[in-house]
């Protein structure tokens, strides 16, 4: 039996959608974030890291998106519905499998916590210092780097549907998150092909399904 950890407002919506589109039989437990927005400490009861994506399939633990979803296609695609099968199309798809969490969204992550410098936690006597810091890192480093990822990625999508090949991949499942953040918190305009492949997914009766059983998915700005 396949059972799914999941943390609300999470990468693990990624887990569910992949589950959905090779319409396996699942369960979910839930799990809510503190007002921290950190994952609760029973998360540390089902892996030492207490994170979310976890996966448990008949004892076997497994963590991070990207494992679970090359798992989930490798043990239960037979067929390769989400996986390509063209040479050029493969390498692609082990590319977005690995940018998307190894490239994309450690900068997006970044811009998170500069842009949170002068909020609450933060001590509100260092808050100005902390905005100033913040905005200071963006303006010389950061900003300039997301720029550069997103006019890569909105150029790859110009020319092509689905991150690799010609319909939806596991590659397109595991650069959702990312995609999602860039949009919401990176400040670039004119993404017109990045955006319509939002939409695209949006539409899917995969991933509308996936709302129904992980709940909304909002990410902070």
């Amino acid at each position: 039996m396949l059972t799914l950890h999941h943390l609300n407002q999470s990468r693990s919506h990624r887990v569910i959608w992949a589950l959905e589109e090779l319409s396996l039989t699942y369960e979910i437990v839930h799990y809510q974030r503190e007002k921290t927005m950190l994952a609760p400490e029973s998360l540390k009861k089902v892996h030492p890291l207490g994170k979310s994506p976890v996966l448990e399939d008949n004892g076997l633990i497994l963590a991070e998106s990207g494992a679970i979803l090359e798992y989930l296609q490798e043990t239960y695609d037979p067929g390769s519905r989400l996986k390509p099968l063209e040479p050029a199309h493969k390498v692609q798809y082990r590319f977005w499998l690995h940018y998307a969490e190894g490239s994309l969204m450690p900068l997006l992550l970044m811009k998170l916590v500069f842009n949170s410098l002068g909020k609450p936690p933060v001590p509100f006597g260092i808050r100005t210092l902390g905005k100033a810091l913040g905005q200071g890192v963006q303006k010389a480093y950061l900003n300039r780097q997301i720029e550069a990822h997103a006019r890569f990625i909105e150029s790859h999508l110009s020319r092509n549907s689905w991150f690799a090949g010609d319909s939806l991949s596991m590659a397109d499942i595991q650069m959702s998150f990312p995609i999602f953040a860039l949009l919401t918190r990176g400040g670039i305009d004119n993404l017109p092909h990045t955006q319509a492949w939002k939409e695209k997914v949006e539409s899917s009766p995969g991933w509308r399904r996936t709302l129904e059983q992980g709940g909304p998915l909002s990410l902070p700005g």
